[in-house]
């Protein structure tokens, strides 16, 4: 940047904006741009204050800023967004009251392997420079380490000098698979202090991220040449679809070496009505020789039974069965959270990028079955056998679905099949919820962008799937969520934000009047102790009085209808809501659905 003669300055950059003035907070807006962030999440501080008259008065608040009703929302909605796109979005937050409000949200971006650039900032670290009592309670020492345990990198640079480099780090760090959040703090008075003298930038030539990496070639061969002596392999996969191409490499791989896929699908990465699509069916791992993993954390709650009131266990393949893996598993593991779930014992582990080594594995097993002509007569008498499981599995939950179709309030197939009746002939998307695997049992996810995944917990369901629906912006593309009650009522004032920067969205409210999630395990609770189950709902409902999400989303500027708790009726309001978001606004509809599945 140019350097002033003395304070603050208007002669132009020469750099990046004709608008320059020369104050600290400059630089960081330098960076903003340089590294192509669409959109800037937040929720106001005084704490980044200079940071944000830079933003709007030497930025031209581009990329835009985004307000949001709290920290929360503001990194939910990074998250959705780099769920959607596998790009970043920054999302800003208050000195140290900021940074609390959104550690659950932060917690789960980094479970969820995505990249977040979180930028937060801290009262002067000059006791000199502090406002009496507040600037005291919003400091703290090493900031970040609130956040350290669940965060790939965080940095809190002592100069302007050392804004660029760590600036650069940390957006490599959190590009580098296995991708994840990173968070960056500024001090207040580096911020508001003008700037004296030039700051290098980091060359527009450099490298943003390291290229993928690639396994151990020798583990690769091994896995390909247990693939093709396998009489029952079974594919795996749950991060895979995250990255570009993955959905369809997967496919080629299933095809080539005719292998059932199990889809854990917190990503797509397996077309779910494809012929070898397993998915949901466990009973496919009880005769399995070999299982591969591709991208995986957690094997055990697929590869077992559960006994939810017991907590006890059952594994469903043999015990001879033989697991292999690539993937990232071991690189970046908490060391706090047991987010990493149970160690599977593994024969080959091949540490590497399934990006290119799906690719990979192909083209070894393409070349082992070129030298082996029989294997090809194997690999179709096990595709169609696959294939005839498949359909008949299929075709049994249509008929499961049908059951109750009449009851009030209606049943979960019924609302699913309701939704996908009136948007299968759009290009549609749905943001994160799975109905309770429903969706999987009556959708057709044909494409890589269908969902990006699984939802993940309680408050995180409306905030991220407004990031989703803001990466489709413009796109054409008609976006679903469906909403439960109970995460909605965490975070309201995400409708608002919908509503502000008209974020089309269809809002389709899961509505069971409940925490019904853990009523049930209340239930299970009274039943293995005796005592009394109708009591079970004490602290988990949510009637008298009941919510009106309608009138909810009405009062916060989004088109909203509802209660509906005739199933003859959810048709016409869905159409009717449609007929809002392909005008580029977001609409719900309060939809009331049985809590017996």
């Amino acid at each position: 940047m140019k350097k002033p003669t003395k304070g603050p300055s208007t002669s132009a950059s020469k750099k990046v904006n004709k608008n320059y003035r020369g104050w600290q907070s400059d630089v960081i807006v330098d960076l903003i741009k340089q590294y192509d962030f669409p959109y800037i999440s937040l929720n106001p501080g005084a704490s980044f204050r200079g940071l944000h008259d830079s933003l709007i008065n030497y930025g031209n608040n581009e990329p835009q800023m985004m307000l949001c009703n709290h920290e929360e929302i503001a990194v939910q909605i990074a998250h959705g967004y780099a769920k959607a796109t596998g790009k970043p979005m920054i999302a800003i937050v208050h000195n140290l009251v900021g940074l609390l409000h959104c550690n659950l949200a932060i917690y789960y971006a980094f479970i969820d392997r995505v990249p977040i650039f979180i930028m937060g900032a801290t009262g002067p670290m000059d006791e000199a420079k502090r406002r009496p009592h507040i600037d005291w309670t919003h400091t703290a020492l090493v900031q970040g380490n609130a956040v350290r345990d669940y965060t790939k990198w965080d940095y809190q640079p002592t100069s302007v000098h050392g804004v660029p480099e760590s600036f650069a780090r940390a957006y490599s760090i959190m590009m580098t698979e296995p991708k994840g959040p990173i968070y960056m703090c500024y001090d207040a008075a580096l911020q508001e202090s003008p700037l004296t003298e030039e700051v290098a930038m980091p060359p527009l030539t450099a490298a943003r991220t390291p290229s993928p990496m690639m396994p151990d070639p020798e583990a690769m061969k091994a896995i390909a040449d247990k693939l093709l002596k396998a009489d029952n392999p079974l594919l795996m996969a749950e991060y895979v679809g995250r990255r570009e191409g993955g959905f369809e490499s997967m496919v080629e791989l299933a095809e080539t070496v005719g292998a059932p896929v199990w889809d854990i699908a917190n990503a797509l990465n397996f077309p779910n009505k494809h012929p070898l699509s397993v998915s949901l069916d466990k009973s496919i791992f009880k005769d399995r020789d070999l299982i591969v993993g591709l991208d995986m954390k957690d094997y055990e709650k697929s590869t077992h039974d559960l006994n939810n009131a017991l907590r006890q266990l059952e594994p469903l393949p043999p015990a001879d069965c033989d697991f292999v893996e690539i993937g990232f598993a071991e690189i970046g593991i908490s060391k706090w959270a047991m987010d990493y779930c149970r160690l599977q014992p593994c024969s080959v582990r091949a540490i590497g990028d399934t990006q290119i080594a799906i690719p990979a594995l192909t083209k070894l097993l393409k070349e082992g079955i070129a030298k082996n002509p029989k294997l090809e007569g194997k690999i179709e008498k096990r595709k169609k056998a696959i294939a005839v499981r498949t359909k008949a599995t299929w075709e049994k939950w249509q008929k499961e679905a049908r059951e109750k179709w009449d009851e009030q309030p209606m049943t979960v197939p019924r609302l699913s099949h309701e939704i996908y009746d009136v948007i299968k002939d759009h290009d549609w998307v749905l943001t994160a919820n799975n109905l309770k695997n429903q969706v999987r049992k009556q959708w057709d996810f044909d494409k890589a962008y269908r969902t990006p995944g699984y939802e993940l917990g309680t408050s995180t369901q409306i905030g991220i799937s407004l990031g989703v629906a803001l990466a489709h912006k413009g796109s054409g593309k008609l976006v679903v969520d469906i909403q439960p009650d109970g995460d909605l009522m965490f975070d309201a004032g995400a409708l608002w934000v919908a509503a502000k920067y008209e974020i089309p969205m269809l809002i389709v409210m899961y509505n069971n009047r409940a925490y019904y999630n853990d009523w049930e395990h209340q239930i299970r609770m009274a039943r293995l102790r005796g005592t009394d189950e109708k009591k079970a709902h004490i602290g988990m409902d949510l009637f008298g009085p009941e919510p009106d999400f309608g009138a909810m989303a009405r009062s916060m500027g989004v088109w909203g209808e509802g209660p509906i708790e005739n199933p003859k009726d959810v048709r016409g309001a869905l159409l009717r809501a449609i007929e809002v978001v392909k005008s580029g606004k977001p609409a719900l509809v309060d939809t009331i659905v049985s809590r017996h599945r």
